[in-house]
């Protein structure tokens, strides 16, 4: 079946569902396993994060996702941002997309901030030619000084969250996919860092929003949508949407 999407449409979930499988029982090594797997014994449970989520937003659209613990928010981020293929379905989206996803998941432990600001960059796709124009711009962003000479080992949690978040948003993207990004690092930076995506938002980025502050979402956001077990249960303007969500976790 072909999809056809609007020119105004950014982002185009249709009928998505994310099915994950669990395994019974306990595998204690790869000999095992593969004998399992041979003689067909593994036994799984099917567990299905996302049922059949539809849903567009159009270019310039802020667009807040909600949902308590478990409801199926981030696995819906990672699928719209490609990291996950939906089980069925299809997602389409239109121009160059900054998924600020598990900031510095992709860093490594041994390396100083300087040569992981070079992996992480690699890894969002970004050239060595692009990341030596933006370096001292990241370092400055992300507050470390120094300590970019220093180990990601011995970076507090924090630290490696603002270097993250410097990387990832150093590019002009037409959509972005934020997971509760702006509660990263101290007040200072998580202020500073507000301030940034705002600035992205005045340029016109379409958003797709996790937090779990409703406030937050009504503040940033003009839509939203609510997840309930992997469905999607309500969905419209955010002021509507909220007081669903209200009365929901009251």
């Amino acid at each position: 079946m072909v999809v056809i999407v609007k020119d105004n449409v950014a982002v185009s979930v249709k009928n998505v569902g994310m099915c994950f499988n669990q395994s019974q029982e306990r595998v204690d090594n790869l000999k095992e396993y593969l004998i399992k797997f041979v003689r067909r014994d593994l036994k799984y449970d099917e567990f299905w994060a996302l049922r059949d989520v539809d849903f567009q937003i159009k270019k310039g659209e802020r667009l807040g996702v909600l949902g308590l613990n478990g409801s199926g928010k981030s696995t819906l981020l990672k699928v719209v941002s490609g990291v996950l293929k939906p089980t069925v379905g299809s997602v389409q989206t239109r121009g160059v997309l900054a998924p600020l996803l598990e900031l510095g998941a992709g860093f490594h432990s041994e390396y100083t901030g300087r040569e992981n600001i070079y992996l992480y960059g690699a890894v969002l796709g970004y050239s060595k030619e692009f990341l030596d124009e933006k370096f001292d711009e990241i370092v400055d962003f992300s507050g470390l000084g120094e300590f970019i000479e220093v180990p990601i080992k011995n970076y507090s949690s924090g630290m490696k969250s603002r270097l993250g978040f410097s990387i990832a948003t150093i590019v002009e993207p037409d959509i972005l996919i934020l997971d509760e990004v702006l509660s990263v690092g101290d007040k200072k930076f998580r202020t500073k860092s507000e301030r940034k995506i705002m600035s992205m938002f005045e340029k016109g980025v379409t958003v797709l929003f996790v937090s779990h502050s409703l406030e937050q979402v009504c503040r940033l956001c003009d839509k939203a949508i609510i997840l309930d077990s992997g469905v999607l249960v309500a969905k419209g303007p955010v002021d509507k949407v909220a007081r669903i969500y209200k009365n929901m976790t009251e």
